[in-house]
């Protein structure tokens, strides 16, 4: 199929390269709308035969060039193949070139140029091509922008650039030079808003509802740090999971990150009923993770399930790393070695979960298991449960700086989570008093979580001191998240 849909797209190109740009047109008609809805609940084959039929029927309508390019990039987003991306990629510039035979004067024309582009930024990250996905972000940007500028009233601007808006005055370092030579500027809050005021205004029948209605989860969790809204969004009916494997990885994907363990399983339980559901092994991943923050053995057979399925790289450092974990927990050392001694080998360092890993594999050293239990069952929300082994570690027993800090850093997290503030404060700052200048996460996360503590309370000036504290900590693991958390932080409070 893949190949016969390249060779349809060259075919409109070369055999109507004669045509003036006046017989294009953009319309988002029933089949364009019918292959958006296939797409994003991930059914590519149903989604791939409706966009053919559109396109061989009137290829004049440029929307279904557009929506064709979903099936690429959310194929390549979650299953992440060196061979696909490859294939798929010479996609781009031939829709780009259909694109641009559009009515510059129409407000869809740069709109879904911008977006095309920016579907590629997302996939360039994902591949590690740090250079293709910041500049190929910004021409999406540039787009997005002239766009806004151009046709202020088009509301299916704010999808779009409402995200990037968002998005531009977080960026990782890694990235962070394309907005600072190009001079472009966001802004968390007002791209949030342009989002929310989108999905206020349309329904699900609506062209990019769907983007509207992740982006607007995404950020808002993320950047503007206001997860317990987001989750009741996600638990509402303006968010329609059941059946949908795309919305419902979403969901889990957040369930996972709020520390609602069960939740996650509920949901992925759903999914597994689902007919596309084996075709994507990065659920089996999020399975493995559900089941190992309840300190579940199960878990290691969905670890294993996907990593021999699973032909991307990312998350793989960092499956193997949880298989060692697993197995040293349950005191078998051997498969726990032999896991760990894979890691180098295998898989990418695009992601920041994989750079851990691989610092877990370098430096050789085992965690202390209470620590990592209460870890497991505080990222699943199993409170109690991580208190009780919290509780039953002697702080004096610790050997070194990190663990130390670590200890001091889950009570805080623990506290902070059941609302007893008072007592998160404490914790916090004892782990930023011990590890300030130590290379682990820990004092960095504490300070982080001190500023969203203090944002909750209307103190700004306290969580902005301690959002740019974060900044100034050395962390390497995980270090593009937590700076980024804090950035969005010092953005959303203007400072």
């Amino acid at each position: 199929m893949r190949r016969s849909f390249i060779l349809l797209i060259l075919t409109l190109v070369i055999g109507s390269s004669q045509s003036f740009a006046a017989n294009y047109y953009f319309s988002y008609n029933d089949k364009c709308r019918q292959a958006y809805q296939y797409y994003t609940s991930l059914q590519f084959d149903k989604g791939n035969e409706v966009i053919r039929q559109q396109m061989l029927a009137d290829p004049y309508n440029l929307t279904a060039t557009y929506i064709a390019d979903y099936a690429d990039c959310l194929q390549l987003l979650l299953n992440g193949s060196k061979s696909d991306y490859e294939q798929l990629q010479k996609h781009l510039d031939a829709r780009l070139d259909l694109l641009r035979r559009g009515d510059d004067s129409s407000p869809w024309y740069r709109l879904l140029q911008g977006g095309i582009y920016m579907h590629w930024a997302f996939v360039y990250v994902r591949m590690g091509e740090k250079f293709s996905a910041a500049t190929t972000f910004r021409k999406s940007f540039l787009l997005l922008k002239e766009n806004q500028r151009r046709f202020p009233a088009f509301d299916y601007n704010d999808i779009l650039f409402g995200l990037e808006e968002a998005v531009v005055g977080t960026l990782p370092e890694d990235y962070s030079w394309i907005a600072s030579i190009f001079g472009m500027k966001g802004n968390v809050n007002r791209g949030v808003g342009r989002l929310e005021s989108f999905l206020s205004k349309h329904t699900p029948q609506d062209a990019l509802y769907a983007d509207a209605t992740i982006f607007y989860v995404y950020t808002k969790f993320y950047l503007q740090s206001k997860q317990e809204e987001t989750w009741r969004f996600l638990n509402s009916d303006a968010y329609p999971a059941t059946g949908n494997l795309l919305l419902s990885y979403v969901k889990t994907d957040l369930s996972l990150n709020y520390r609602k363990g069960d939740a996650a399983l509920q949901t992925i339980r759903q999914m597994q009923g689902l007919p596309e559901y084996n075709k994507f092994p990065i659920f089996e991943y999020q399975a493995g993770n559900a089941l190992l923050h309840k300190l579940d053995h199960d878990a290691v057979d969905y670890f294993r399930h996907f990593l021999s399925v699973y032909k991307g790289g990312i998350f793989v450092k960092d499956a193997l790393q949880k298989l060692a974990l697993s197995y040293y927990l349950m005191g078998d050392m051997a498969k726990a070695k032999d896991y760990r001694a894979q890691i180098p080998a295998q898989g990418s360092t695009n992601v920041d979960a994989d750079r851990q890993a691989q610092r877990f594999a370098r430096e050789g050293s085992w965690p202390n298991a209470t620590l990592l239990q209460a870890k497991l069952l505080l990222d699943g929300g199993y409170y109690p449960q991580a208190l009780a082994r919290l509780n039953a570690q002697a702080e004096a027993n610790l050997q070194t700086v990190t663990e130390r800090a670590e200890y001091n850093y889950r009570l805080g997290k623990a506290y902070d989570d059941m609302g007893e503030d008072q007592k998160a404060d404490m914790y916090y700052k004892k782990a930023i008093s011990i590890a300030r200048d130590d290379k682990g996460q820990f004092a960095a996360r504490a300070s982080l979580q001190l500023g969203l503590m203090y944002e909750s309370r209307r103190n700004t000036t306290t969580a902005l001191a301690f959002f740019k504290d974060c900044l100034n900590m050395p962390v390497q693991d995980f270090r593009n998240s937590i700076r980024q958390q804090a950035k969005a932080g010092i953005n959303r409070l203007g400072g």
